[in-house]
């Protein structure tokens, strides 16, 4: 993977860069980042639409929870949801990844080539999701019909957040009206320091839901296919001692970076290594720079798919440690595992490189396309 930052991290630890009309100043280094994630009353996330970059103004009208929240309120927001993030450590939803990715990996064997991204990845997503939610599997039709990302893909950002809301809309109020033990149930009959949750604050949690996380599972997929198909060696390494699937996990992770970044506010005037940053300015935690910095991890050019240990902050550290973690680690594990036992080679047909083009900076990561084959031989 490329490195467009290792020139400023190695200068000064920082690169400002323009987003949306705003100078941005990006933190690269591993401790600088990671430090600067913990500390919540210099660097808040209490900045609704401004904790993604770019900011999401136009695409929505709620804020996020709990990521565009600070402590105290963040914690008891968290709590409310997390056990539906959890159930990705629940046996029987552990099952249901494992079979639905065993039927993706047979049905994209039998054809001559599969896209992944939008053939395998965009339904793995969406239908692992529906385990993560506790809801009918039907509705993974209508999120593969988002696309890779729900505001972003496609020419028209504002009308897909509108999508987004009827549709949200919609579900909490066929939930309050027939409640189960599904994610929008649970948001209508939930309270939060004695009070009920308002519609708001239940499209926010759902809004993040939909619109975080989903395009990183699916570029990460998407790369380590094309990976495989450059490394043939690494299934005979993994499938040689099946435990070091944990530790490759990671390293993917850590060396995809699959959130670039993610934005922080400074509440007064501050001195951000270096760079000025006015009151309400942005700050940004570039995950993608600390994860290859040189002082954190040896050769972090290479991929190496027994690296230990592997302090990567790919899902973040502190406070807003990433809700969906779990969760990504149980698909690419289990991809992993499962391309292990019954694919013995990825040969690429195509790619289309999806590139990050910024003023300042360049990355690719992931694929706006990329076809491959299987060894059909070798599913069981």
């Amino acid at each position: 993977m490329n490195d467009p930052f290792q020139e400023k991290r190695r200068e000064s630890g920082v690169l400002s860069c323009p987003f949306q009309g705003e100078t941005v100043p990006m933190i690269l280094r591993h401790a600088d980042v990671r430090a600067a994630a913990k500390d919540w009353q210099t660097l808040s996330s209490d900045a609704p639409f401004r904790v993604p970059i770019p900011s999401e103004e136009d695409v929505r009208n709620v804020r996020q929870l709990p990521v565009e929240t600070d402590p105290p309120e963040h914690s008891p927001y968290r709590k409310l949801v997390e056990p539906f993030f959890k159930r990705a450590k629940d046996p029987q939803v552990i099952a249901q990844v494992e079979a639905l990715i065993h039927r993706l990996l047979v049905d994209a064997a039998e054809q001559d080539a599969i896209e992944i991204v939008r053939e395998f990845a965009l339904p793995l997503q969406s239908h692992a999701l529906t385990y993560l939610l506790n809801v009918s599997e039907t509705e993974a039709t209508t999120w593969i019909s988002w696309g890779t990302h729900v505001f972003h893909d496609g020419d028209n950002s504002e009308a897909k957040g509108s999508a987004l809301d009827a549709y949200l809309d919609c579900q909490l109020d066929l939930a309050a009206e027939n409640p189960g033990d599904d994610f929008f149930s649970v948001l209508t009959q939930s309270s939060i320091d004695g009070r009920p949750l308002t519609r708001d604050e239940m499209m926010g949690f759902a809004n993040l839901t939909f619109a975080g996380g989903r395009d990183t599972i699916i570029h990460s997929i998407s790369t380590i296919f094309h990976y495989l198909t450059e490394h043939p060696e690494a299934l005979a390494f993994l499938r040689k001692e099946p435990k070091r699937i944990v530790n490759a996990t990671e390293e993917f992770f850590r060396v995809i970076s699959p959130l670039t970044h993610i934005g922080r506010v400074c509440p007064v005037e501050t001195d951000v290594h270096g760079v000025i940053v006015p009151p309400k300015g942005r700050v940004s935690l570039c995950w993608a720079s600390a994860n290859h910095d040189e002082d954190a991890f040896d050769a972090p050019e290479e991929t190496r798919l027994d690296r230990k240990p592997n302090p990567h902050l790919a899902f973040g550290a502190g406070t807003h440690l990433c809700l969906g973690a779990p969760h990504a680690r149980l698909l690419v594990r289990t991809l992993l595992q499962q391309l292990c036992v019954h694919v013995s080679e990825v040969a690429l047909l195509d790619a289309e490189p999806r590139v990050e083009d910024e003023a300042e900076y360049k990355r690719t990561m992931g694929f706006e396309s990329l076809t491959v084959s299987l060894d059909r031989h070798s599913i069981a």
